[in-house]
């Protein structure tokens, strides 16, 4: 029974954001645990192509799941986790640089099985940019109408009102779960068409105080398997051999 609501909301938030969302590039993440295949927003496009690049460049391969939070989210994408320690700690590995924040509410937010791309903190980034590599998956909670409150009191001292909760985004969050607090704050850009239920399998993997998995939980291959569509390439004219004008 329990397998079967999954399934029926699974189902359930593919076609709600079928429709709201693009999706011409994907990406399969094999796993230690499984297979993830995820989709990425053509609504977010200098995320989505850095993302593409990363990809290509073989980055992801071999690194660690090196943050995960039970009923929260899985990260990964350090740099510095493909040849870790046990017990090493983990999470500065990056590129030396960042991609522009693409906040795209209230259509794309935090629901359960979407990606996103961490960052520092607004401290270090007051632009709110995105790490070139680290990203995480959200799992997240199901929310009552008491909790969505004290959510929308914690977004609005956090981005002086600028983040609303609408309807839509509400009830999602009261029958399919995410992270509502995170949302205007870090830029999603795809989601989890594939794989969801290894996603719940790793977060709930037994992890360290730092909340990297005891047992190590790896990326073993990341592919693109679905790539923009390439422009279309002008067919060449037919030349015509023109002869010079002879001038009398």
């Amino acid at each position: 029974m329990k397998r079967f609501c999954f399934l029926v909301l699974t189902i359930y938030y593919s076609l709600f954001t079928a429709l709201a969302q693009t999706k011409s590039a994907e990406v399969l993440f094999e796993t230690t645990e499984g297979n993830i295949r995820i989709a990425l927003y053509d609504e977010t496009p200098l995320t989505r192509d850095n993302f593409l690049k990363i990809t290509k460049m073989e980055i992801y391969d071999s690194l660690l799941f090196h943050r995960v939070i039970k009923n929260f989210m899985i990260q990964s994408g350090d740099t510095n986790s493909k040849h870790a320690k046990p017990g090493q700690l983990l999470g500065t590995g990056d590129f030396d640089y960042t991609t522009e924040a693409e906040f795209r509410l209230p259509q794309i937010f935090h629901r359960r099985g979407v990606v996103a791309m961490a960052r520092e903190g607004e401290d270090k980034n007051p632009d709110m940019r995105s790490s070139a590599c680290q990203f995480y998956i959200v799992w997240g909670k199901v929310l009552d109408d008491t909790q969505i409150a004290k959510v929308q009191e914690r977004l609005d001292s956090a981005t002086h009102g600028r983040v609303k909760l609408t309807p839509e985004m509400i009830e999602t969050y009261k029958t399919i779960g995410g992270t509502p607090h995170l949302d205007g704050q870090y830029t999603v850009f795809g989601e989890v068409v594939e794989g969801l239920d290894v996603v719940e399998k790793i977060q709930q993997a037994e992890c360290d105080r730092n909340d990297r998995p005891l047992k190590d939980i790896r990326i073993i291959k990341a592919t693109v398997t679905k790539d923009l569509p390439q422009p279309v390439k002008p067919k060449a004219k037919k030349t015509v051999n023109r002869k010079p004008i002879r001038r009398k």
